[in-house]
């Protein structure tokens, strides 16, 4: 076995004790990297925390908005049953006498429902004459007038007989009682053959050209 010279012993050593600063920097380093590393775990737990928080958050405000919408709709609603209610009561005096002294009807009845195999029809409004004027016609009130009111209207012209077939034999015409109404459904009301009738001073009134073609059903 050979000997170490002491140069050779002092080199080890030195050697050695490079090693151990070197690993004694790999420590510190590592060291330092954990701590950091703990820290970020912290703080993506705090912000898993305050994200859970705000999704609570969130969640009970979409409930309560949700809630409030709800409410919104029913009161608008309600509000719209009213007008409508308001509407087709202040149009029911002012069409009576319309369809007396303009049309020489009879019989005018408010709100009038027929059934036939499981479906209806109602009306809000049905005149009808027995007399020398053997004429049917079926006023429709609406507030704000839509294409689908106009439809509505003219489905309930033709098929009018199917539920009321008391007045076979009778010419059917229908009258649109409006208190807003745009240019072009104006025009479509009068193309179709159906009278136009638009409120002024809390009375409706027939709005019609003098060239005006009504059409029966």
């Amino acid at each position: 076995m050979t000997s170490m010279t002491n140069e050779e012993l002092r080199d080890l050593v030195a050697s050695l004790a490079g090693r151990h600063a070197e690993l004694d920097e790999v420590v510190k380093q590592t060291d330092l990297q954990l701590r950091a590393t703990d820290r970020q775990v912290q703080e993506t737990s705090q912000f898993v925390k305050e994200t859970s928080q705000f999704v609570k958050e969130t969640s009970q405000f979409v409930k309560e908005t949700s809630h409030q919408v709800r409410e919104l709709k029913q009161q608008i609603g309600g509000l719209s049953d009213k007008f409508g209610s308001f509407t087709e009561g202040m149009a029911f005096p002012s069409m009576k006498k319309l369809l007396q002294q303009r049309f020489h009807m009879d019989v005018i009845s408010p709100r009038i429902l027929s059934r036939k195999n499981g479906s209806s029809m109602e009306l809000d409004v049905l005149a009808y004459s027995n007399s020398k004027v053997n004429e049917v016609y079926i006023v429709e009130v609406k507030s704000h007038l839509r294409q689908e009111g106009i439809d509505q209207m003219k489905k309930i012209l033709r098929e009018f007989h199917r539920y009321f077939p008391g007045h076979a034999g009778k010419k059917v015409y229908g009258i649109l009682a409006v208190v807003d109404i745009n240019d072009e459904l104006r025009a479509k009301v009068l193309q179709e053959g159906i009278y136009l009738a638009l409120i002024h001073d809390d009375e409706f009134s027939l709005q019609v050209p003098d060239d005006f073609q009504p059409r029966a059903f």
